[in-house]
């Protein structure tokens, strides 16, 4: 399982967001984001009103005092069981790339639903077992690790009704984690309010998500 997701992983381009001009350089901060299950069928390119919530509200936190790059993990995002582990090669990758060109950036990983699990097994924190979990394939180099500002988790399926016990952000980013759950959702909260789950959007969501990264860079 976890070699067909690194073959996969293989095979995909990876694309980079636009949101900011300081996409693709060595911007002060570069945010990683991974995108909810089926919300960009066609890519990281697709519209997702998440990442654009997201995007705004940090651009308007900063206020143009830090630089920021945005990176869309390049994943499937689909219901294969081996997706959330391509995401979560794509993501270490590009951080690991962004650090050897970019000694002094830091990094903020985001992921929405499905996303979250790419981030929690990018940190070393699996996710098989949950809904659209998946194997580890790769994992932030520990030299690398003090440099991971925030991590900011959306409606985590790790949280709701997994195979297994529910499971968190734990060791040394735990400090360093939002795990933002909406009222209601079903998939992080054993809610029963579908609608709660496509929530992320809000300036609820999106602004204590930018409050928390922007603070801790």
């Amino acid at each position: 399982m976890a070699t067909a997701a690194v073959t996969a992983a293989s095979t995909l381009t990876v694309t980079s967001g636009t949101a900011s001009a300081a996409t693709g350089s060595c911007a002060d901060i570069d945010v990683t984001y991974a995108m909810g299950t089926q919300f960009g069928p066609s890519g990281p390119s697709d519209p997702d009103p998440v990442y654009d919530a997201l995007v705004a509200a940090i651009d308007t936190r900063l206020g143009g005092a830090k630089t920021v790059s945005y990176h869309r993990v390049n994943y499937p995002a689909s219901l294969e069981p081996w997706s959330a582990s391509v995401g979560n090669w794509d993501l270490v990758r590009h951080i690991e790339a962004q650090a050897a060109a970019c000694p002094n950036q830091k990094f903020a990983a985001v992921g929405y639903s499905q996303g979250a699990n790419v981030v929690s097994n990018s940190v070393g924190v699996g996710s098989l077992g949950s809904l659209t979990g998946a194997p580890i394939v790769a994992v932030i180099p520990a030299n690398i690790e003090p440099r991971v500002a925030a991590l900011v988790l959306y409606g985590s399926p790790q949280r709701g009704i997994p195979l297994y016990k529910p499971t968190t952000i734990t060791g040394t980013y735990r400090a360093r984690t939002l795990d933002d759950c909406a009222t209601g959702d079903p998939a992080c909260g054993g809610g029963v309010d579908p609608a709660a789950h496509l929530s992320y959007s809000r300036p609820e969501h999106s602004v204590p998500a930018a409050d928390f990264i922007a603070v801790r860079i």
